[in-house]
């Protein structure tokens, strides 16, 4: 369920909707300016192995608990959208991995957040030991013909679009 801001970020008085810089916006009185709603940044990865199939997360929580995933997750504060990438592939596989490119970029709806913005990356060099950790219970490598119920539109996106131009 989407939640809203009710109150400034920075002197707590309560907001109002106005219409500034060409859009209804959240708005303080108090400070004079809009509070801006952004999307949600996040990466996830096309990891990928030497029988170009690709690693799956089986996800422990929701949204979509119990569907399988990319690798990837929710950036921090400070971090780059690589290191994201590969701090959430070393959390949820136990893999260190070297991004080989950008996949691309997309949107996405989100009863949560509203719109997710997911930059997909292409992992074909890892090294460790293949673990389900931190939000996921398993963990697998699946061919392309016989992948499972993929739990975000992105990352099936995403996967075909590596298997369509970049598969061997």
């Amino acid at each position: 369920m989407m939640r809203e801001k009710k109150y400034c970020p920075y002197c707590k008085t309560g907001l109002v909707e106005k219409f500034c810089e060409g859009a209804l916006r959240r708005y303080c009185n108090r400070c004079n300016e809009p509070i801006y709603e952004n999307p949600i940044p996040a990466t996830c990865m096309v990891v990928v192995d030497n029988e170009d199939r690709v690693l799956l997360v089986k996800r422990s929580v929701a949204p979509k608990k119990g569907f399988w995933c990319l690798p990837g997750g929710f950036m921090e504060l400070g971090e780059t959208p690589e290191k994201a990438a590969l701090r959430e592939l070393k959390e949820e596989t136990g893999l260190a991995g070297r991004i080989d490119m950008l996949l691309g970029v997309s949107s996405n709806p989100s009863a949560q957040y509203h719109t997710v913005l997911m930059a997909g990356y292409l992992v074909k060099s890892y090294s460790g030991s293949l673990i389900a950790g931190d939000d996921a219970i398993d963990t697998a490598y699946f061919h392309y013909n016989e992948l499972p119920e993929i739990a975000f539109e992105s990352h099936a996106s995403f996967i075909r679009m590596y298997y369509a131009a970049y598969s061997a």
